[in-house]
């Protein structure tokens, strides 16, 4: 078989769903023709196959690349002066309600030019690039109007020419309330009725999300967001139970939704929704550990009931200014106790599943794009176990 580069000597964690565990194979080659995998396996039983390059990988392992599936990284400015009045006692409902948090950020882009917020979202894009990310989902939601939602998701779209990534973006003008409105049911209608048929008419969005808390929008309002996105044929998604359990769990699961995120308050009930869906816990240890939360994820509750979980960075000024993946591996072990393989699936195969791009990648199988991360490690529980330590060799999208 004729490909054009081929790994060779490499230890592989596949994660493929279809084998238990990591999915490893100890002398393994991975080989690629027009960016797509055509052989990820055992050297032993291989095809015949030849390449003009053939890369020696000299024992390293090789996982898929990484994938953060929930970020913020096109806004304004930056919330230091907030987390020191968090260290100073005060909450984020109570910065939230006063005119703080995500209002603040909102200011901020909006006076912030479409350019800069692509060269302020590059840098922060870099630093996941720098530990092996290949697909990086990006929100809006620091924009809250029209054509500053627009030139978000522009800006967004825009990092993936500047960089050798893939980027999905959703459009999330269900964030906040904006400072220049008082009435959430008149703001909803403006996002469905006349934000969201814009970006959709641009093509800026892979999917819809939105906040459903206390502080954001009810279950009502949020499943008005879901019917307009559905009319137009968006999947959603949705930033649910994070400060308190208004059902949100079994609203994302009852449209379909891709994913549903954060989780901290979720019940049982949401969990077997979720999992009946086939919508993906997508877990943010950052946002827990930087706004000290003390209520972890249902994650037993998950594993009882086979919800599919991942995790991310939520990389945002406000709630988790993180932007590092390695990190959050750690963070979900040792703050969420969630399992090596269960943090290396999360960053890959069920990242994956939670952009609805399993087909396309996340895991070492022929068919799939060849995007791939190379790691000095000795066993894949380093990458996991290690804090402050990038030992990544190669990072290959696409076949290069």
């Amino acid at each position: 078989m004729q490909c054009d580069r081929i790994w060779r000597g490499a230890r592989l964690a596949t994660l493929a769903d279809s084998v238990p565990g990591l999915g490893v194979v100890e002398d393994g080659i991975v080989a690629c023709l027009d960016g797509r995998i055509v052989y990820a396996g055992p050297a032993a039983g291989a095809p015949s196959l030849d390449a003009p390059e053939i890369v020696a990988c000299d024992g390293r392992w090789i996982t898929p690349g990484l994938i953060d599936c929930h970020t913020h990284l096109i806004h304004g400015g930056d919330r230091a002066e907030e987390f020191e009045r968090r260290l100073a006692g005060a909450t984020y409902e109570e910065i939230a309600r006063a005119g703080g948090g995500i209002v603040s950020t909102v200011r901020a882009t909006r006076a912030a030019s479409e350019a800069d917020l692509v060269a302020s979202g590059l840098r922060r894009l870099d630093a996941l690039i720098a530990e092996g990310v290949t697909t990086i989902e990006v929100k809006s939601g620091y924009g809250l109007s029209r054509e500053a939602e627009l030139a978000s998701l522009r800006a967004a779209r825009a990092l993936g020419r500047h960089r050798a990534v893939s980027v999905v973006t959703t459009f999330l003008g269900a964030h906040a309330l904006p400072p220049d409105e008082t009435d959430r049911d008149r703001y909803v209608a403006s996002v469905c009725d006349d934000m969201l048929p814009a970006v959709a008419a641009e093509g800026l969005a892979d999917a819809v999300d939105a906040f459903s808390e206390g502080i954001a929008f009810s279950p009502a309002q949020t499943a008005r967001v879901f019917e307009a996105a559905h009319q137009l044929g968006l999947p959603v998604k949705l930033h649910a139970d994070q400060l308190s359990n208004l059902g949100g769990a079994a609203l994302a699961a009852r449209y379909g939704a891709l994913s549903a995120d954060h989780l901290e308050h979720t019940d049982e009930d949401g969990a077997a929704a979720m999992a009946r869906a086939g919508t993906v816990a997508v877990l943010l240890p950052g946002a827990y550990y930087f706004i000290r939360e003390t209520k972890v994820p249902p994650v037993a509750a998950f594993r009882r009931h086979g919800t599919r979980m991942a995790l991310a960075t939520d990389c945002n000024p406000g709630t988790s200014p993180l932007t590092s993946l390695l990190l959050t591996l750690n963070m979900g072990a040792t703050l969420f106790r969630m399992t090596v393989e269960e943090c290396l699936a999360g960053v890959t195969r069920e990242a994956a599943r939670a952009l609805g791009l399993l087909p396309q990648t996340g895991t070492l199988e022929p068919g799939k794009w060849c995007d791939l991360a190379i790691w000095d490690v000795e066993r894949p529980a380093e990458l996991v176990y290690r804090i402050g330590f990038n030992p990544l060799h190669a990072r290959i999208r696409r076949g290069q």
